[in-house]
């Protein structure tokens, strides 16, 4: 039976979803692994997605089902991808957490591999505090949790500025969202898939 990795998250102008795509990449190089994509639900209203712009971004992947507090059971490990919003998860990825206290309560994702990346506008702009924050969301779940170690050399690339830290992979957007993921940090997201992937097989298969 392989190990179900589902990577979830949200993304306003394709970021998040561009470092999805290369976790997934890397998660699929794990043999015997079954990786799933998953988004969360949109909370902003049309008019605010026309008028910021978001809504055409989010056409090159609104095909990707949403996910469901039910599914993440069904998982042996969990990806969650989310912007930073003030150094924080964005409220779409906020709002989908706070529906799964049914899965709390039966203990649902008690020793499944949690994991996390993000995005920001901004070299400093919070993405440690995004990530290391979500950190104790999946701690109330009883999740393990797997973020980049330094064997992984794009944490230590210091010829360029680059997301990317022992919590998580990560981006810098630009504060307009120009800037798109460095090949730098799409491979320390290879990377965080197929470590999660690893480990969560190894767990899965000394159950």
């Amino acid at each position: 039976m392989p190990t179900k990795i589902q990577i979830v998250f949200y993304s306003s102008y394709g970021h998040i979803y561009k470092m999805a795509e290369a976790i997934a990449a890397g998660a699929r190089e794990v043999g015997d692994v079954e990786v799933t994509l998953l988004q969360v639900p949109e909370l902003m209203p049309e008019e605010v997605l026309v008028k910021s712009g978001i809504k055409g971004y989010r056409a090159a992947f609104g095909s990707i089902p949403y996910a469901t507090p039910e599914v993440l059971a069904e998982a042996d490990a969990i990806i969650f991808g989310t912007p930073t919003r003030f150094g924080n998860m964005c409220s779409q990825m906020r709002n989908f957490l706070d529906q799964t206290g049914g899965l709390w309560m039966s203990g649902g994702l008690i020793g499944k591999v949690g994991s996390v990346f993000t995005s920001t506008a901004s070299q400093h702009g919070g993405q440690e505090t995004t990530i290391t924050s979500f950190h104790t969301t999946l701690l109330h779940h009883g999740m393990v949790i797997v973020g980049v170690p330094y064997s992984e050399q794009g944490l230590v690339n210091m010829t360029e500025i680059s997301g990317g830290s022992p919590y998580g992979a990560s981006t810098l957007a630009g504060a307009d969202g120009s800037r798109q993921p460095s090949e730098n940090e799409l491979q320390i997201a290879r990377f965080q898939g197929k470590h999660v992937a690893t480990i969560a097989k190894r767990l899965a298969n000394n159950k």
